[in-house]
């Protein structure tokens, strides 16, 4: 695609006058030096080819220092792994030179399809040898040749890995979304609940997917769970339902707060509390009640009552645990509503949507911010895990999953 200086002007002008109305400045930037910024470096983006262009958009929008802001076209051609062939990936620190390690590959996801396992080497994609620091990125509508190593055999093959095709809209980037929930009973009585996105713009077919999975595990008798979160890409409310099942009342999760409430200043306690809905009409009526007022909310459980898993729950994050899912585990933990287990969680925490900028591009960008009940912000800090546990990269290699066997023990003592 060749943008002519008209197009790129317009896209310029739109990004400048969305990021100053709607963007939520939790970094504490200054607008007014960005701005100029972006004014003084107007002339040589109008006169650099496409490719060139992209990239200076992207500089700038970086010096915002916000997760969830991305600027892409239509049919993206970099995105990360996990929002492409749903698996995640690690420096494999033991060999020199480094190598990238296939981390959480979820299920039904194309990686998985594709035979790829946790533990597996990527050498090459699409030819091209890949290693740390750079990252590989996969085009939307493609079908990738990645060159996988197992570990330990010295030997390596291709793999094709198709990636569908999807559009950006308002409500959703142009992610694969991976399977979520996926459940099974592990165990005498213990049930693991993998949770890899929240999908939905609200969240409410999620919610009743989960319903149905934790039925089935209460059904099969399943007294102690283990929600497992690493490598969760993020998503929608419907992270308030899991939240809801890790207590029997009423309780807040943490509050939204949009730019011109942070702006303002604010008090917590005085903030609309909010249950999330628990159907389409109760969104409806929510949303109602809100069109016309800042939607700064406390966010409350929804009173699910007493599950027969309750103070017997283990959370699983590790570094790809992403947004939403990083509420999730803040709220177990900060709650005593379960233990937290794995590595650091990465620590991108707001709110997005998404804007047609013209040209067949998109700009994603974060319009609110998000606080713990206890108002600690998430944003590049992210959650620490009660109980720490680096993954074991020769027991992936051989099919264990040595974070999983932590869970167990520790959920089994519970």
């Amino acid at each position: 695609m060749t943008l002519d200086p008209k197009k790129r002007t317009q896209i310029l002008q739109a990004i400048k006058k969305l990021v100053l109305a709607n963007h939520i400045n939790i970094a504490g930037i200054d607008y007014g030096a960005w701005s100029e910024r972006v004014d003084g470096q107007t002339v040589e983006l109008l006169a650099t080819d496409t490719a060139s262009f992209e990239v200076g958009i992207r500089q700038l929008l970086a010096e915002l220092k916000t997760s969830h802001t991305v600027f892409y076209n239509s049919l993206p051609k970099e995105l990360l792994p996990q929002h492409t062939i749903n698996a995640s990936l690690r420096v494999l620190s033991e060999d020199e030179p480094h190598k990238w390690m296939f981390l959480d590959v979820f299920e039904g996801g194309p990686a998985d399809v594709a035979g790829i396992k946790p533990g597996d080497i990527l050498d090459a994609v699409d030819g091209a040898a890949c290693s740390p620091p750079l990252t590989p990125y996969f085009a939307i509508g493609r079908t990738h040749t990645l060159l996988v190593a197992k570990p330990g055999t010295g030997s390596a093959k291709e793999i094709s890995v198709e990636v569908p095709k999807r559009k950006w809209t308002k409500q959703r980037p142009p992610i694969i979304e991976p399977k979520s929930p996926v459940y099974k009973k592990i165990g005498q009585d213990t049930g693991l609940l993998k949770i890899s996105y929240f999908p939905g713009a609200a969240g409410i077919g999620f919610a009743n997917a989960l319903d149905r999975a934790v039925k089935d595990l209460k059904q099969q008798d399943c007294r102690r769970l283990i929600v497992d979160l690493r490598g969760n890409i993020g998503g929608s409310l419907g992270f308030a339902r899991l939240a809801s099942y890790m207590c029997p009342g009423q309780i807040a999760i943490g509050h939204s707060l949009t730019p011109r409430r942070l702006r303002e200043g604010y008090n917590p306690e005085k903030l609309p509390r909010v249950p999330m809905p628990r159907s389409r009409r109760e969104l409806a009526f929510t949303l109602a009640r809100f069109s016309l007022r800042d939607k700064s909310v406390m966010l409350l459980t929804q009173g699910l009552g007493e599950q027969p898993f309750h103070n017997r729950i283990v959370v699983l994050v590790n570094e790809w645990t992403n947004s939403a899912a990083e509420m999730v585990a803040n709220f177990a933990s900060e709650n005593r509503l379960a233990t937290v287990v794995g590595q650091k969680t990465h620590g991108n925490v707001l709110g997005a949507t998404n804007f047609s900028v013209g040209g067949g591009y998109w700009l994603r960008l974060p319009v609110f911010g998000w606080f713990t009940s206890k108002g600690r912000s998430l944003e590049g800090n992210g959650v620490d895990p009660d109980v720490s546990v680096e993954i074991s990269p020769g027991a992936l290699a051989e099919g264990q999953d040595n974070q999983v066997a932590a869970a167990v023990d520790i959920v089994n003592g519970l």
